[in-house]
């Protein structure tokens, strides 16, 4: 009897221990179906028609515009600007695909290459053939987060992004009168502890490399101190700081650097869950700086563009976000004013890059 007694014990725990372990799960399996029921406006066209500052495109030389063109038509995207024009015979290439096909549906910027900073000659050859990339087309000048990062001189020493030997490239933009889109660093979380209160733990488990800390290259203040040094060294100079400076998240510092440096833009392409989780303080700032944000997206993702317009147009509440990596919260609307939306989607880019076909946008 004894020995029936602890045999039924003994499957009674198993049973209890297996139920409870068939309960774990793990941070990337818990995804819950929100149970909220409230009204939903999705949003899979833009409301007026949009200019998408931030885009990368590296074969655009050679691909089939068309398909492009069919993908942005759905969305009633304007105008594409390819960040990633390069330079040289590669820019030309490019500009010639687009002229020769939808010369008026797609931008391109250039790109510097930094090898070589150091040399005496660097910096005439770079504005030399950044003046060249603009003869063949070029309407603006993309700079990626290696300038800071990666990016050395011929000492092997890191190249800061205020680095005088650069100055010669942004005032020869501000003298062809064309904008600098940079993207300096990656979000302060990079450079936090990986632990149970980064925000952005799931992201850097899943990208290891993505990682950084203060002697990797350096903190993560530095880097950004030294593009905002370089903005206030040349005024004359338009930049377009790519994903609101890593500041969407604390919108009120944002605002300061704004009043600092007016010659300072910002895009919001890959921040957008950011502006989604504080609809109030983010709907003010748009209201407070409505002439000088615009419209981007980063990755092209045609399915993702939805979520974008959704948190930009409407007053929704609660809805998901398209990537537990970068936002495990849910988005609400801004409920922007029309006119606000107008300059966001296309009027404030329309200052900054002039010569749109305006047919595009008349409605």
């Amino acid at each position: 009897m004894n020995k029936i007694k602890i045999q039924l014990l003994t499957l009674t725990l198993f049973a209890f221990l297996m139920q409870g372990h068939s309960q774990e799960m793990s941070f990337e399996e818990y995804n819950p179906k929100s149970t909220l029921v409230v009204p939903e406006n999705i949003v899979e066209k833009a409301s007026f028609p949009f200019i998408d500052i931030h885009s990368h495109h590296f074969q655009m030389a050679t691909q089939d515009l068309s398909e492009l063109i069919s993908s942005m038509d759905n969305m009633n995207m304007a105008v594409m600007v390819n960040l990633s024009g390069g330079s040289g015979e590669g820019l030309k290439n490019m500009m010639d695909n687009i002229n020769r096909n939808y010369p008026n549906r797609f931008v391109v910027f250039a790109n510097v290459n930094f090898d070589g900073v150091g040399n005496p000659d660097w910096a005439d050859n770079a504005v030399r053939q950044l003046e060249q990339d603009v003869k063949n087309g070029a309407k603006g000048l993309k700079i990626y987060k290696s300038l800071g990062l990666r990016n050395k001189d011929i000492d092997g020493n890191r190249i800061r992004i205020d680095d005088r030997r650069l100055d010669p490239v942004w005032a020869k933009c501000g003298e062809l009168g064309i904008p600098v889109l940079i993207h300096a660093a990656d979000p302060k979380s990079f450079w936090d502890p990986m632990d149970s209160d980064n925000e952005r733990w799931l992201e850097l488990k899943t990208r290891p490399r993505r990682k950084r800390s203060a002697d990797n290259p350096a903190p993560w203040e530095q880097i950004i101190g030294e593009q905002h040094n370089m903005f206030k060294r040349h005024p004359q100079t338009k930049f377009i700081n790519a994903h609101m400076g890593w500041y969407a998240n604390n919108l009120q510092k944002l605002a300061e650097l704004m009043e600092e440096m007016p010659n300072m833009y910002v895009g919001i392409g890959a921040v957008i869950a950011e502006l989604g989780r504080q609809p109030r303080n983010a709907h003010n700032f748009f209201i407070n700086y409505q002439d000088r944000i615009l419209f981007g997206k980063d990755s092209y993702q045609p399915e993702e563009f939805p979520t974008y317009f959704r948190v930009l147009e409407t007053a929704d509440e609660y809805f998901p976000y398209y990537k537990k990596y970068h936002a495990f919260w849910a988005m609400y609307g801004l409920n922007l004013p029309d006119e606000v939306l107008k300059k966001v989607y296309y009027k404030n880019a329309l200052k900054l890059l002039p010569g749109f076909d305006q047919s595009l946008f008349d409605n």
